[in-house]
């Protein structure tokens, strides 16, 4: 890993918080992600299942953690298998965890070699009633693809019918919501990494350089620092295609005259940040860029005073828009009658800001969160107001990372002196 080690309390509360919410004698079974193949015999980059790592901080393949508070053998109340290294493994792919290192990353004692795991297992699974195990049950999964807990949860109601399955999911979610404060430690580095890029691009950025090369000078910036990489395929788009809202084709030349809406993350540690800037191809915004740079600017900093505990995030959502319907009136983009005739279901603002304002974040850059439950200390969010005009070619969006506290909450940028006022980006662009 390119990351320094993280304080194992971290794994250790968050297991604790997890058996805590288990019925009685009930097993908990979790793995890693499947290594996917790319073409022919190379594979994409790995990536560990955010349910494992939450609560484990194991960042490998081929990887399973179970927790059986109830078990009667104490070995297996709580143990991880790994892959045993070998000679060959070592010669061909690298470093594996040993023994003591697994102990030492996640703070478990009992470590297993995984070959013939589930076989090992058999009698352990037998002495529980209940077998919970997780799925991906982020409402925006799009069921296109296979992946290893959805397998093994095929497997196992095959081969234990008689078990009562439960959704470890419905736990997490409400869990990993509310970060501990090392992952808030963990969100903030991450977010200095991506000051660090973004100062980079301003002094990079001019008529003429291509999307793609401001992307590399990210992507440069982000891993030089220790990160893992983008926590996202990063959005680099000028003029029109600003108006795209997930235009990552980056391909495209530099105008002078464009707005460039930049719209990126930091994988450090498996936690993302979430950042989206504007700036001027010259260095130096039109009047009416910044008119309506200023105007989401001013959204943006309503929104936020808005996360605090108590709120509900989809009436957020609406609040926002009613603060949006008044920035684009003063623009001229609606009018009032827009206004008074408008379909409720689809409010005015919606032509020129049509997406929702926050999301939650942390080890996916869309987290795990109670979207239907009141915020409360420790959640943390995005605040991503926008305003796409496409017969202008401006499209601009601004995006901040908040945390909320018990009495109102903390900009994680701002915390930084992260650049953002049009004074600021044309002082860097044009120093």
């Amino acid at each position: 890993m390119k990351y320094p080690t993280i304080d194992n309390q971290l794994f250790i509360d968050n297991r604790k918080k997890f058996v805590a919410e288990m019925q009685p004698g009930s097993i908990a079974i979790f793995h890693s992600n499947y290594q996917y193949s790319w073409n022919g015999d190379a594979f994409h980059k790995f990536k560990q299942n955010s349910d494992l790592f939450y609560l484990s901080g194991i960042d490998q393949e081929d990887s399973v953690l179970v927790l059986f508070p109830d078990c009667p053998i104490d070995e297996y109340k709580e143990c991880l298998f790994l892959t045993e290294t070998n000679e060959h493994i070592a010669v061909w792919d690298g470093h594996k965890y040993t023994k003591k290192e697994a102990t030492e990353t996640s703070g478990i004692a009992n470590i297993f070699w995984n070959e013939n795991y589930l076989e090992r297992l058999r009698a352990v699974i037998n002495m529980a009633d209940n077998v919970y195990l997780p799925l991906n049950e982020n409402d925006r999964y799009p069921f296109k693809s296979p992946y290893r807990n959805l397998d093994f949860a095929l497997e196992m109601k095959e081969k234990f019918p008689l078990h009562n399955y439960v959704r470890a999911g419905k736990i997490l979610q409400r869990l990993r919501s509310v970060k501990h404060p090392i992952e808030i430690d963990m969100a903030r580095k991450a977010i200095a990494i991506s000051k660090l890029g973004w100062e980079r691009i301003m002094k990079f950025t001019k008529p003429g350089v291509w999307e793609y090369e401001i992307e590399a000078e990210l992507i440069h910036e982000f891993i030089s620092n220790r990160g893992n990489g983008f926590s996202f395929e990063p959005i680099v788009a000028s003029g029109e295609s600003a108006c795209v809202l997930h235009y990552i084709d980056n391909n495209k030349i530099v105008k002078d005259g464009d707005l460039i809406l930049v719209d990126c993350g930091v994988d450090y540690g498996n936690y993302a940040s979430d950042m989206t800037r504007c700036l001027p191809a010259n260095g130096k915004f039109s009047q009416r860029q910044k008119d309506v740079y200023n105007a989401t600017l001013r959204v943006m900093k309503e929104a936020r005073e808005l996360l605090k505990p108590g709120t509900m995030l989809m009436e957020y959502h609406k609040v926002v828009g009613d603060i949006m319907e008044k920035e684009l009136v003063d623009l001229g983009l609606i009018t009032m009658d827009d206004i008074k005739n408008q379909d409720p279901a689809w409010p005015a603002y919606k032509k020129y800001f049509m997406h929702g304002t926050s999301h939650f974040l942390g080890i996916d850059v869309h987290d795990s969160g109670m979207r239907y439950e009141p915020m409360q200390a420790g959640n943390l969010f995005t605040c991503e107001p926008g305003i796409y005009i496409p017969e202008e070619g401006i499209g601009v969006r601004i995006e901040n990372n908040i945390v909320i506290e018990e009495n109102g909450y903390t900009d994680l940028m701002d915390e930084i002196n992260m650049p953002i006022e049009v004074d600021e980006i044309e002082a860097i662009m044009n120093s």
